[in-house]
């Protein structure tokens, strides 16, 4: 029994070293230290979109445009998801100026990995909250009062809050990881790495599309994907920025940052 205790007892030990919150969270302060590039550079971009939108509306408002018409052609508006093409970058720019530093100061890959996806967690929800809220006040507002349309716009503004909110998040941690992880596999097989796994992505899509076509279930792809709803294709979304997250921790085990 004495044995058994003594294992268990070291075991917890070793899981209490291998996991080092103080570590962890100096990664998130260290990627906080600019907090521009997470926080401010998304709604700078999101922020012009939207007086773009805003001058746009009042164009067609004072030109006599019919209000229910202006607003159903701005549902078709991409305006909403203007940041997510630079979140992309900060899921690149987060591991490639950063790991190196925070390696050179003492911390592991598991701590850095650990801490940026808490960080991409932050920035995932508070992006979130915020264009949920932002739908609701562009429907409460009827459209910024001029009927304008930009966060009430695709999917946005027909399900609620809690499924705005769901669908953002979401997109935010897919894109996030898609360029921590993409960056990993750079530092760990540089270009050779980057061109075969471009490849081996291109092939796997030809692939299915091969498939699809050549059995001819598409109209049974279509059927199911109907049937899932985009609550079911966001959730597709979200367990793959999982994967891809659990992925990229693998790989920037082994990678070599310059």
């Amino acid at each position: 029994m004495t044995a058994v205790a003594t294992a268990a007892a070291e075991r917890g030990a070793l899981v209490a070293d291998r996991v080092r919150p103080g570590e962890i969270w100096r990664i998130v302060r260290l990627l906080a230290v600019n907090p521009t590039v997470f926080f401010g550079v998304p709604w700078m971009i999101l922020g012009g979109a939207w007086v773009v939108t805003m001058l746009i509306a009042l164009i067609a408002h004072a030109a006599g445009a019919p209000v229910d018409e202006m607003q159903e052609g701005m549902r078709y508006s991409w305006a909403v998801l203007s940041p997510q093409w630079y979140l992309v970058v900060v899921g690149v720019q987060a591991v490639a100026y950063t790991l190196s530093f925070a390696l050179g100061f003492g911390s592991t890959r598991r701590d850095y990995w650990l801490g940026m996806s808490i960080m991409f967690l932050f920035v995932s929800t508070e992006m979130a909250v915020a264009i949920a809220t932002l739908v609701q006040i562009e429907q409460a507002t009827d459209g910024w009062w001029i009927g304008a349309g930009m966060f009430d716009a695709l999917w946005y503004g027909q399900s609620g809050w809690l499924f705005d909110f769901y669908t953002t998040f979401s997109l935010q941690l897919f894109v996030l990881f898609i360029g921590a992880a993409v960056t990993t596999v750079y530092m760990r097989w540089r270009m050779k790495g980057m061109m075969t796994l471009l490849f081996s992505v291109l092939a796997l899509v030809l692939a299915a599309v091969a498939a699809i076509t050549l059995t001819g279930s598409g109209p049974a792809v279509a059927s199911w994907f109907a049937a899932i709803g985009l609550g079911g294709l966001f959730g597709i979304v979200l367990v793959l920025a999982v994967v891809v997250g659990i992925a990229g921790y693998f790989v920037v085990r082994r990678a070599t940052p310059r």
